[in-house]
């Protein structure tokens, strides 16, 4: 039976889905609500009292650090552990979240095993209580965890590179990724590596980036981050899951792989910003 209560707050419903699902099953003690936003999690930290709160950063109405801020204030949240989960790893980031009140900082996209090692962390002996007077393992359930989302997410291994051929390019223009401007390149971060790509067609749902084989690819499912800049020195960080992973010649020796991530963001800034870049993908400018 649950004895403790968190609250996860993501505007990504996948994401809420995933942090609750990860909660759920390492730590069966803690009881889980989610919210859309800041200013859901806030009318409803008003009503209940939470013993952990897990958190995006950017979300509409009220943002993650708003929220942090907000609730450092509140008598019965001074001392509340808050883990912000977010995409926004740079220094000036991290140390404003800090001098917010941040408890613990996790970086998108997040391994479970990395989540659960962070509640740990934030919750202590208060956890190991709860879980020991619940007669579970605090190592317990992590076991079966991972052998059934490996069976979801299972990694495939690197491939090797192909053997060179003469006459054959160091570039997919077969494909048609090239004669696109500069800021066609995307940054694809997953849980353990970054794939260095080429987008090839993108819509507000999706994108598909063409990726040089001798990479390291992620698997069916894994979150993914994709970073793309949508004008001078403006980097849009859109969440999201590996739908498709797609050769891109019909040929086994390939040495370029087509990787498709569905977006799960719904913040409308994000969605004006993804906007306008396809915008000017399309129109070649």
């Amino acid at each position: 039976m649950a004895t403790l209560k968190a609250l996860v707050v993501d505007d990504a419903s996948f994401v809420r889905d995933l942090v609750k699902r990860t909660v759920r099953q390492r730590f069966p003690v803690i009881d889980t609500t989610d919210a859309q936003n800041g200013r859901r999690a806030q009318s409803l930290m008003s009503r209940t009292t939470f013993d952990l709160i897990l958190c995006d950063w950017e979300m509409p109405e009220m943002s993650g650090l708003e929220l942090l801020q907000w609730m450092r204030q509140q008598p019965q949240y001074e001392k509340t552990p808050f883990i912000m989960i977010t995409s926004r790893g740079d220094k000036d980031h991290v140390v404003e979240a800090v001098k917010g009140g941040v408890s613990e900082y996790l970086g998108k996209p997040f391994s479970p095993e990395g989540l659960s090692n962070k509640i740990i962390k934030v919750m202590g002996r208060r956890l190991k209580d709860a879980m020991d007077r619940g007669g579970k393992s605090m190592g317990g359930p992590a076991e079966a965890f991972r052998e059934s989302a490996s069976l979801l997410t299972q990694k495939r291994e690197a491939a090797s590179p192909a053997p060179a051929r003469a006459g054959k390019s160091s570039t997919p223009s077969a494909s048609g990724v090239t004669g696109r401007p500069p800021m066609s390149v995307a940054s694809v971060r997953f849980s353990d590596s970054t794939l260095r790509s080429v987008i090839k067609d993108i819509t507000l749902t999706e994108v598909r980036v063409i990726a040089k084989r001798d990479q390291q690819f992620p698997g069916i499912l894994d979150q993914a981050v994709v970073d793309i800049e949508v004008a001078e020195g403006q980097v849009a960080r859109l969440n999201g899951y590996v739908h498709q992973l797609q050769a891109v010649d019909k040929r086994q020796d390939t040495d370029f792989v087509g990787v498709t991530i569905r977006f799960v963001d719904e913040d409308p800034k994000k969605l004006e910003d993804l906007s306008r870049f396809i915008a000017r993908f399309r129109s070649g400018g």
